[in-house]
C-alpha cells in the first residue's frame, strides 16, 4: 500500500508540473520593477507610456527589438507612446497592462501566442535602428504607465 501511494504522488507531482509549463506558455506575467500609486489601468481610458520592446530568448535573455520610445534606448527623443487596452494592440500587452497602476513600472513577459505568433514583424534587413521581431517570438516590455493621456471623455 505503501508503495502504491508513492507511485501515486510522483504520478501526480508529475502530472501537476506538465500541467503548470502548459498553462504556463499561455501565461502573462507582469514582474513590477516599481509600484503604482495611481488608478489601475481600465480598458475604458487611453494610456500615455513609455516602453522599450525587447525579445525574450528561452535562457530569459533579452534581445533588443529596435523599438523603444526612451531616449536612452534608441529613441530620438523621449516620446510617450499612447495606447487603449484592447484597441489595435496585441492581447498579451492588453491582459498585462490591465493588471497595472498609473505611475506603475514593470517588465511584462508575453508568449508568442499572444504576441505576434507565426507573423514576422518589421524587417531583418532594416539595419542599425531598425524595428524588427522573429516569427514565435516572446516578448519582454519594459513599460511605465505615466497616465491617463488627456482625451474630453476624461476631463
Amino acid at each position: 500500500m505503501v508503495v502504491m501511494s508513492k507511485v501515486f504522488v510522483k504520478i501526480f507531482t508529475i502530472a501537476v508540473l506538465f500541467l503548470n509549463s502548459v498553462v504556463s506558455n499561455d501565461a502573462i506575467l507582469v514582474e513590477t520593477i516599481s509600484k503604482g500609486t495611481g488608478p489601475q489601468v481600465t480598458a475604458s481610458h487611453k494610456y500615455r507610456s513609455m516602453v522599450t520592446l525587447y525579445i525574450e530568448n528561452e535562457d530569459k535573455s533579452k534581445t533588443p527589438s529596435g523599438w523603444s520610445t526612451r531616449k536612452e534606448e534608441g529613441a530620438a527623443r523621449d516620446s510617450p507612446f499612447e495606447f487603449q487596452p484592447g484597441v489595435g494592440l496585441i492581447t498579451g500587452w492588453t491582459e498585462g497592462v490591465l493588471q497595472m497602476k498609473e505611475g506603475e513600472r514593470a517588465f511584462l513577459h508575453v508568449p508568442a501566442n499572444k504576441g505576434y505568433g507565426a507573423n514576422p514583424m518589421g524587417s531583418p534587413n532594416a539595419g542599425a535602428g531598425g524595428f524588427y521581431i522573429p516569427a514565435n517570438s516572446n516578448l519582454l516590455f519594459d513599460i511605465e504607465i505615466l497616465g491617463k493621456a488627456n482625451l474630453a471623455s476624461d476631463l
